[in-house]
């Protein structure tokens, strides 16, 4: 049997949390996510506190974020395991994740009878203006944020070999794979590294990707005319119906990745109420003999 699991930025509204119930899933990576609305918090598990906010930057800073990334038990299918947020030390516990960018990852390892665990992380890479000194103050950067994911996760992959590894990184990475073209928050050679580096940890890159999904129509012009992209945001100018840009991917671990499915459901119809859509993500479960 798999676990389905759905990566959703649902920024900072209720109605998702409703619509997250309804889909009898397991496990939910949310980005841009406030507490549940009172009517569905009982049946939802957001865990502690600290595998997603653990302050451990009080005292050094302002709080700087009122959304965040989350993983969320939807179903007693599952088990979770949440992992408590420290500060970006040398050396963790092992319920621990040690965290270099506020607001930007949570991370749980996934148990069920019938399949090895998992470990599941959310990814928000957060926008981040460029210091001063750039004097391009109205820019504003994600590859920032990601690169900082990117290192938190090498830290549970080590030098071991890759296929040893069971991880599935899902959420919003504010970049749009394949650009050609450099726009404002759009710097191709810069996004290109993200890719990279994912590859060169093992995690393969899931998509979502087309056919499985909807394509834009027409082609964004940033993107060349055969790209396999599909839109998963949309502007406040735009609609589902009009949605053109992809923010959202999913990665696994090379071997384990092999029984994973990743869609964008990104139709009209299944949207969903937020300004990106939902990446349904199905992990296969153990075959069973007989």
């Amino acid at each position: 049997m798999s676990t389905t699991v759905v990566s959703w930025n649902i920024a900072k509204r209720s109605e998702p949390w409703r619509q997250l119930v309804e889909m009898d899933a397991d496990v939910a990576l949310l980005q841009e996510a406030a507490p549940p609305p009172p009517d569905v918090a009982g049946e939802v598990d957001t865990g502690p506190d600290e595998h997603w906010d653990s302050r451990w930057y009080e005292g050094r800073l302002e709080h700087p974020s009122d959304r965040w990334p989350m993983v969320v038990r939807l179903s007693d299918r599952v088990e979770v395991e949440w992992f408590r947020q420290v500060g970006p030390i040398a050396e963790t516990r092992d319920d621990e994740i040690a965290v270099s960018g506020v607001g930007t990852i949570a991370a749980a390892r996934v148990i069920r009878h019938d399949a090895p665990p998992f470990l599941a992380v959310s990814m928000y890479a957060r926008w981040i203006k460029p210091h001063p000194s750039a004097g391009r103050s109205s820019a504003q950067f994600s590859d920032g944020s990601t690169h900082r994911i990117i290192s938190d996760l090498s830290a549970f992959i080590a030098s071991a070999e890759p296929g040893t590894h069971r991880i599935l990184a899902a959420g919003d990475l504010n970049l749009i794979h394949g650009a050609t073209r450099r726009q404002s928050t759009v710097h191709p050679h810069r996004d290109r590294t993200v890719l990279d580096r994912m590859d060169a940890l093992g995690l393969e890159f899931m998509g979502p990707r087309h056919p499985g999904s909807r394509r834009a129509d027409p082609v964004p012009p940033e993107l060349p005319p055969d790209t396999l992209n599909v839109p998963t945001f949309h502007t406040a100018r735009q609609s589902p119906a009009t949605a053109s840009i992809q923010l959202d991917y999913a990665f696994a671990s090379r071997g384990f990745h092999e029984g994973i499915t990743v869609r964008a459901m990104n139709s009209v119809e299944e949207w969903g109420a937020s300004d990106h859509c939902r990446l349904l993500i199905e992990v296969a479960g153990e075959q069973q003999d007989g």
